[in-house]
């Protein structure tokens, strides 16, 4: 009897101490979330989304060009990083046991703890250099490198939940492995890795430091991917460093955005993660 009380009280006392370090967790990320929507509300307006960014002093203004140009560049990133994570996580489920495979995940992991600041250096020397000037294409190729890491180890770990079953069935109806692994396997874990891709672009989507390297920034429409080109992240850095109260205006502005931006990516991938499963390994 007085050890079950002992173990109530402890169980008592972890809960309160577990709660308390909920609310403390959720006190920061409120106050956070209500100064971005208290600041940047005032400031949406149908032409805030359309309008290019006027001069100082001038009234007006948007940031349109910002989100075409962070939708023209994600979506650049997309083109080139989905393959290659996806198919390198299916790759590390299906065959990743042996040493190139080891190697692969290895790298993977490195590559996931490297900073982006540091990954937009590297697309620096390697794309901003030889072309000699800024690009939405160098931009993309560094939002591409943060993607492909945790993509790939999302969807191996999808993949492995997916039933053996299945996939032996598959190979005794006399279905070549890789149309088992395209039709079989990746279909079943489908769901899952579309909200493992959701979370990747949600995560390129705010990224700033890779961009300033890369694809820099521009005051106009753009659309050609060897050119420099606006980003909503950019944007808002510049607007924040500046000394104008107007700008400041703006970045808080665009701030909210960006959140709305990236908690829809975020919420989509969580309602997916639902129904993103096998029924089996639910």
């Amino acid at each position: 009897m007085r050890r079950l009380t002992r173990r109530r009280a402890v169980n008592g006392a972890v809960t309160v101490l577990g709660g308390a370090a909920v609310l403390v967790a959720l006190v920061p990320l409120a106050s956070l979330l209500w100064l971005v929507v208290s600041n940047g509300a005032a400031g949406l307006s149908w032409t805030f989304f359309t309008s290019l960014p006027t001069p100082v002093g001038e009234p007006g203004g948007g940031i349109g060009n910002a989100l075409v140009g962070t939708l023209y560049i994600v979506g650049l990133a997309c083109l080139l990083g989905l393959p290659f994570g996806i198919g390198a996580g299916v790759f590390l489920a299906e065959r990743g046991d042996g040493r190139f495979g080891r190697f692969v995940r290895f790298s993977s992991e490195v590559l996931a703890g490297v900073p982006s600041i540091v990954i937009g250096i590297v697309a620096y020397g390697l794309i901003v250099v030889p072309m000699r000037r800024f690009s939405a294409m160098a931009g993309a190729v560094a939002l591409a490198l943060l993607m492909v890491p945790g993509l790939a180890r999302s969807t191996e770990e999808l993949v492995r939940l997916v039933p053996g079953a299945l996939r032996e069935a598959s190979l005794a109806l006399g279905v070549p492995e890789w149309k088992t692994s395209l039709r079989v396997v990746l279909r079943t874990a489908l769901g899952g890795i579309v909200t493992a891709v959701l979370l990747a672009v949600a995560r390129a989507a705010g990224e700033t430091a890779p961009l300033l390297f890369t694809a820099l920034n521009n005051q106009y429409w753009n659309f050609s991917p060897d050119q420099p080109t606006a980003s909503l992240t950019v944007q808002i850095f510049n607007y924040a460093i500046s000394p104008y109260e107007d700008w400041h205006q703006k970045a808080w502005t665009a701030a909210l955005v960006l959140l709305l931006l990236v908690g829809t990516l975020n919420i989509a991938a969580r309602l997916l993660t639902r129904s993103g499963l096998p029924r089996e390994t639910r």
